[in-house]
């Protein structure tokens, strides 16, 4: 079992509750608050920029009802005011963390080749690593052989050998609430780390701690360092 301490407390879009998610601020607000790691969403601009956006549009957070992928860079800097970050950017301002990239919309080797290829210009492989579904983490793998990749998976049953073969994940990602005992012993029994999202209350946080998972990823970093910090307490205590 994974002692508390050692648990990576990740980010959710930095610090989404104070600061609007996926900006600079807001990954500067959450590592201030004491965050390991932040995780962000990346996708390309239609000139193939990467930037940091969860949705396919930027209604919900910049009232465009433009999809990303049919702006340019330029354009979205404009419409946004310049507040949403390319990756290059975020990834200067997290220098020094850990940065979980989400890729949403299930990207093709070409796509994940730019946001791998701007990782490496960035001079972040070592920091960085990736998060997703199959078809985009196949296209990672395929992309750079040696990223560290956290597969997310969505249902009890385990992935199948032949995808994980393929993949070569070093984590297994589940939504908070599919985690028990024996999905956490059958996780590190096959040899990976188990990281959670995105639990946001004391009771599920605590209840994942005491199971043993490797990382929580949630949109409460600071409730989360603390909890971490006070079970961590008890056990050297005990």
């Amino acid at each position: 079992m994974n002692a508390p301490q050692n648990v990576t407390a990740v980010a959710h879009r930095g610090d989404p509750y104070r600061v609007r998610e996926n900006t600079v601020a807001s990954l500067r607000s959450a590592l201030a608050r004491g965050a390991d790691a932040v995780e962000v969403d990346v996708r390309l601009t239609r000139d193939g920029v990467p930037v940091l956006l969860h949705d396919e549009t930027l209604k919900r957070l910049w009232e465009h009802d433009r999809p990303l992928s049919s702006l340019s860079w330029e354009e979205v800097r404009r419409l946004t005011g310049g507040r949403v970050p390319a990756l290059a950017e975020a990834l200067a301002a997290t220098d020094g963390h850990r940065v979980m990239l989400d890729l949403p919309g299930a990207p093709d080797v070409r796509a994940a080749r730019r946001v791998v290829d701007t990782v490496r210009e960035c001079g972040a492989r070592d920091r960085v690593y990736y998060c997703a579904g199959a078809p985009a983490m196949l296209a990672v793998r395929a992309a750079d052989p040696a990223a560290e990749i956290a597969l997310t998976w969505t249902t009890q049953a385990p992935p199948r050998p032949v995808l994980l073969e393929a993949v070569r994940p070093r984590w297994l990602n589940y939504r908070f609430g599919l985690v028990s005992r024996p999905l956490a012993d059958r996780v590190h029994a096959g040899g990976h780390l188990l990281s959670v999202w995105t639990p946001d209350t004391r009771r599920s946080m605590r209840r994942l701690l005491a199971l043993g998972v490797d990382s929580i990823t949630t949109n409460r970093i600071d409730t989360l360092c603390a909890l971490r910090d006070a079970a961590a307490g008890g056990t050297r205590a005990g």
